[in-house]
């Protein structure tokens, strides 16, 4: 069997065997630098299984109780509500995505982080947790429709987090992923345009 073979089938039993993924996943740790661009972040679970869907309000908000200043512009997202707010610096733009959020309690993380990096065509690998349990996972998907990422990702100060979209909009809405925040692909190309590097994020 050729190589190409082979990666192309481990790929399929990645796809297959992510609603298969057990576990918790270690828990970020928060950095102040620029990540390596080799580390890797959890993949969202499979929505195949039943999930609660959100029946909290989806409204807008004021930024004033958030944050001091749009300094660099703010970005907050609401795990309760499912739901990301968007103020740019100038206070002229508002923008509300809805949004995917982490499967439990244990996987959600909330406090104030920023956006340290922005990468169109972002690439996935499993974190070394991941490969020990699935070794039959590929240790690298590039961009395109088959990684968990989407097409566009904003990397923030704490490890493995980022806000990014997904090609599976069944997601959104939902407790899905292992710590991120998704959206749907058009949504986070159009945040990805307005936000900053050192926009400032806070998950409540």
């Amino acid at each position: 069997m050729s190589q190409d073979t082979t990666f192309k089938l481990n790929r399929r039993r990645f796809l297959a065997g992510s609603a298969a993924l057990i576990g918790t996943p270690a828990l970020a740790q928060e950095t102040t630098g620029i990540p390596d661009p080799t580390n890797t972040v959890e993949i969202e679970k499979d929505v195949s299984q039943t999930v609660r869907r959100n029946i909290s309000s989806f409204r807008s908000l004021d930024w004033r109780p958030y944050f001091s200043s749009l300094r660099k512009g703010a970005i907050l997202v609401d795990i309760d509500s499912r739901a990301l707010h968007y103020w740019s610096e100038d206070g002229e733009t508002y923008k509300l995505y809805p949004s995917s959020v982490p499967l439990t309690e244990d996987l959600t993380r909330r406090g104030r982080t920023s956006v340290i990096r922005k990468v169109e065509g972002p690439s996935w690998r499993p974190t070394p947790s991941m490969k020990k349990r699935n070794p039959e996972w590929p240790d690298y998907i590039g961009p395109g429709p088959d990684n968990p990422l989407g097409t566009h990702a904003l990397y923030l100060s704490w490890t493995y987090y980022r806000i990014h979209g997904t090609h599976d909009t069944r997601k959104i809405g939902r407790r899905s992923s292992n710590g991120c925040i998704g959206l749907f692909n058009e949504h986070i190309a159009d945040l990805f345009e307005r936000a900053k590097v050192g926009t400032q994020v806070l998950l409540i």
